[in-house]
Order: structure tokens, then sequence, then C-alpha cells
């Protein structure tokens, strides 16, 4: 990254250095950083936040900058030919890492835009056993590659409540024959002990598998092969741009990453016909749910 002409940036990138957060979450920061850089670029920020990093972090000074970013109008480059609003998701990304900022340089939150989605209550054993019996509809007809994935991953997350990064990283050897187990390890939020264990599988899950397997084939052939359960299916870029704007190009195939692995769950609850009413927002509250019935059914 070249080093800003203004001096609160480049004592932005100096906090930024010293954080310590983890590869995905300094994407994020990077993406602010950028926006910002951008805004201050453009004249669009208060004079006295080019010079201090106080002052860009600053109510006066993040409350257009949030408004700008949201518009669209500080992306890095353009998206179909130009410069559309961002996404909700992104929106909820860049109002985090604004807190933590604030919070690293002794600032208090300022919750901009509303803050974080709320999350819907987790459904309830009859949405459960209605959602199992949409997969089954999905799996009596023609589906696309998205939609084959989207349907083995939720029929394994009804068997194993797995949280998205358990599920993000099995591999194919994580399956017994004939689809009829998956060895699961559960990696308890907050830290603490490892959990393994193999995992019977239901109907449902082992006809899902089957489907997915067979289109995952052809991915991963093209791909020159991974052994993870779940790739994904478009051409897409590694997130790190150069000085240039250029980034590395990963062609389908490849692994699926966790945040890859959430949008197919949040696009897919969008896109296809009933599950919208089936599914909540996010992943982890369908996981919360399936959670709870397995250890109901258990007593």
């Amino acid at each position: 990254m070249q080093t800003s002409v203004f001096p609160s940036v480049r004592a932005l990138d100096q906090l930024l250095d010293g954080l310590g957060v983890g590869a995905a979450r300094r994407r994020q920061l990077d993406m602010v950083r950028g926006e910002l850089e951008r805004a201050l670029d453009r004249g669009a920020l208060p004079i006295g936040a080019r010079r201090s990093l106080q002052r860009l972090l600053e109510e006066e000074t993040l409350a257009p900058y949030v408004r700008l970013a949201e518009s669209g109008t500080l992306r890095h480059r353009q998206v179909a030919g130009g410069f559309p609003p961002t996404s909700e998701t992104t929106n909820e990304i860049r109002r985090t890492c604004l807190d933590l900022l604030r919070k690293a340089l002794g600032l208090l939150a300022l919750h901009l835009g509303g803050g974080e989605i709320p999350l819907q209550p987790a459904p309830e054993a009859a949405a459960l056993s209605a959602l199992a019996r949409q997969l089954d509809r999905y799996l009596a007809g023609t589906m696309s590659p998205a939609q084959t994935r989207l349907t083995a991953l939720l029929a394994l997350e009804l068997d194993t409540a797995a949280r998205s990064g358990e599920l993000v990283g099995l591999r194919t050897t994580h399956l017994g024959k004939d689809y009829a187990a998956v060895y699961i390890e559960r990696r308890p939020q907050g830290g603490g002990a490892i959990e393994r264990e193999w995992v019977e599988t239901s109907a449902l899950s082992r006809a899902a598998l089957a489907r997915w397997m067979d289109v995952r084939r052809g991915f991963v052939q093209r791909a020159h092969g991974t052994s993870k359960l779940w790739v994904s299916l478009w051409m897409n870029h590694d997130g790190v741009f150069d000085n240039q704007g250029n980034t590395t190009i990963r062609p389908p195939g490849m692994p699926l990453e966790e945040n890859g692995l959430i949008t197919s769950y949040r696009v897919g609850r969008l896109r296809y016909d009933g599950l919208r009413q089936l599914l909540p927002l996010k992943l982890e509250a369908l996981r919360r749910a399936v959670d709870a019935e397995r250890r109901r059914t258990a007593l």
C-alpha cells in the first residue's frame, strides 16, 4: 500500500498495523481506510480530518463519510459499469470497523446508521421440518449448481448444527461411505477444547450430497483439484489488490471460504422459492435452532 499524502491516513496505517486482527478483518479495515482516503482526496470531509487521526474518526467526519460510502461513491472500482450503493452487509461491516478503530483510539462507539441488523428469532421445530420438506422437493426436480450446493449445505446443517466455520472446513474425506455420516470438528465460540464426532446423516443429506458431489466433480477438475467439500462456482478474486488495483483471479472450483459460504446462504434465501419464509436472516440463527431441537429430542 502506498504512503498516503494525508497525515491522518498515515497515522491510521500505523494504528492498523498495531491492531493484531485476523486477515479477514484486516481486509475489511483496509476497505474503510481506502474509502476514507478517497473521501479526503475529494474534499468531502472537514479540512482538519486531513491532519489529525482523531479528527478523522470524529462523528462530524464519519457521518458524511458513511453517507457517501453507502451511496457507492467511494467504491474502489466500478461494478457493472457504475458505482451502485453498497450492500447492507458491507454497510454493517463498515460500521463495525469504524467502532473498532474508535475503540483502539480510546473513543466511544458511535453505532452510525443504526448499528447491526437484529437477528430474527430462531425458527421452531415445525419450521425446521418444513425446511426439510422443501429441500426434498428441490431434490425431486432440476437444480442449478448453486441451488444444489445450498441444498446439500442446508441438509447437513439440519443434521449437524455446525457453525459456518465448521462447515467450510469440511473435506470429502470427512464423509462416510455412501455419505451415511459426516465428521465434524466443533470449535466452541470464544475458544475451548475442540470436540470431534461422526454424525449420522439423514436420507435427505445423503441424497443432497450425492447430487452435489456429481456437480462438484466437474468444477474441481477444471481447477486442478481440492479435497474441500464446498467449492466456488464462479470466477472471483482473492480480495487483495496491488498498487494498480489488480488482484489474483481465482477460477471456479476453488475452496469456498467462510464469507462465500455465508453469502451463498443469504443469496439463496432470497432467490429460491420457499426459503425466505423458512430461513432466518443469518445461518447462525438456523444453527441455534437446530442445536436446540437436537438437545430437546436427546432428553
